[in-house]
C-alpha cells in the first residue's frame, strides 16, 4: 500500500508539474500574441515607465485632456493619449507658449496606448509613455469636433519629390517651434526629417546650441516627434545613449544624404505586427486589471 501511495503520490507531483508548465507556456504565448492595442483602459499603480521606448510598457498612464489651451488631440479613436505626467506636462507647457506666442493651436498626436507597450500599427517607439508626435500643420479658428479630427490635413514640409524644403509651407514659424520644443525641460531629443535638419543648419542664427537636440530620422517630414528624459523615480525606465557631441550640422547629417536613401512603406501597407522583446514587468501590466 505504501508502494502505491508513493506511486500516486509520484505521479500527482508530475501532473502538477506538467499543468504548471503548460499553464505558464499559454500565458507567455498569450502574452506575446495580446495586442496591446485592445487593452483600452491603464494598469493601476504609480505612474512608472518600463523598459525602453521601443521596447517597454507603461503603469499608471495619465490621459491627455482632449482640448487644452493651444492644443487639439487628433485621430483621437486610436486611444493613444495617453503617457507620462512629465510628457503631458510639456505639451500643456509647450502648447501655452505657442499660443502666448501668437502661433495656431497645436496637433497633438500619438503618446501612447494605455498601458504603453508595441502598438498594432503606426509607431515602434512611444511604449513608455515618454513619446509625442506634435503636427507642423496647424488649423487656425474655431475647434473642431473630435469626429472631424480623425483625418485632418496634415501637410508636409518636404516637396513631393523628396529633393528638399516645400517653401510655400515652411515658415519662420516652423523654427520657432522647434526652438521652443527643443529649449523646453524635460526633452531628451526631437525626431525631424533631414531637409528640416539640413534648413536649420543652414539658418539658424545667435543661439544654435538646441541644434544638438534636433536628430535626423525618416520621415517626420508632417510631424516632430519629441522624446523626454526617463523621468526621476522610474528605475525600470531604460535611458537612451546621447547622439550627438555637437549640432549635428556636420558628418551626421551628409550621411543622410550620401546613402541610399530609406523608403518608408506607403501609407496602408498592412505589416507584421512589431514584437520586440518586453521587460519580464511588463507581462504584469498588461494583464493588470
Amino acid at each position: 500500500m505504501g508502494k502505491v501511495l508513493a506511486g500516486e503520490y509520484r505521479a500527482n507531483k508530475m501532473t502538477r508539474f506538467v499543468v504548471s508548465l503548460i499553464a505558464a507556456m499559454l500565458s507567455t504565448f498569450a502574452a506575446s500574441a495580446q495586442d496591446w492595442g485592445q487593452v483600452t483602459t491603464p494598469a493601476p499603480g504609480p505612474t512608472q515607465s518600463v523598459g525602453f521606448y521601443t521596447a517597454g510598457c507603461l503603469q499608471g498612464a495619465q490621459a491627455l485632456p482632449l482640448d487644452g489651451p493651444g492644443y487639439e488631440a487628433i485621430r483621437i479613436s486610436r486611444n493613444r493619449y495617453w503617457g507620462q505626467p512629465v510628457t503631458l506636462d510639456f505639451i500643456k507647457r509647450f502648447s501655452e507658449q505657442v499660443r502666448a506666442a501668437g502661433q495656431a493651436p497645436l496637433y497633438i498626436g500619438d503618446i501612447g496606448q494605455p498601458r504603453g507597450g508595441p502598438a498594432p500599427s503606426g509607431h515602434a517607439s512611444h511604449q513608455t509613455g515618454l513619446d509625442v508626435d506634435i503636427w507642423f500643420e496647424r488649423q487656425p479658428g474655431a475647434r473642431r469636433a473630435p469626429a472631424e479630427r480623425e483625418n485632418p490635413r496634415l501637410r508636409s514640409l518636404v516637396r513631393a519629390a523628396d529633393d528638399g524644403i516645400d517653401d510655400t509651407v515652411f515658415t519662420d514659424q516652423h523654427v520657432a517651434l522647434l526652438r521652443l520644443a527643443a529649449t523646453s525641460p524635460g526633452v531628451d531629443r526631437i525626431f525631424a526629417n533631414k531637409w528640416i535638419k539640413q534648413r536649420l543648419c543652414q539658418t539658424v542664427t545667435g543661439n544654435r546650441g538646441w541644434l544638438n537636440k534636433i536628430v535626423v530620422w525618416a520621415g517626420h517630414d508632417e510631424h516632430f516627434h519629441v522624446r523626454m528624459y526617463c523621468p526621476p523615480g522610474n528605475p525600470q525606465c531604460q535611458a537612451q545613449a546621447g547622439y550627438y557631441a555637437d549640432e549635428g550640422c556636420g558628418e551626421q547629417l551628409d550621411i543622410w544624404f550620401t546613402k541610399p536613401p530609406v523608403r518608408l512603406p506607403p501609407p496602408g501597407t498592412v505589416l507584421p505586427p512589431y514584437r520586440p522583446k518586453l521587460p519580464a514587468a511588463c507581462q504584469a501590466v498588461l494583464h493588470a486589471p
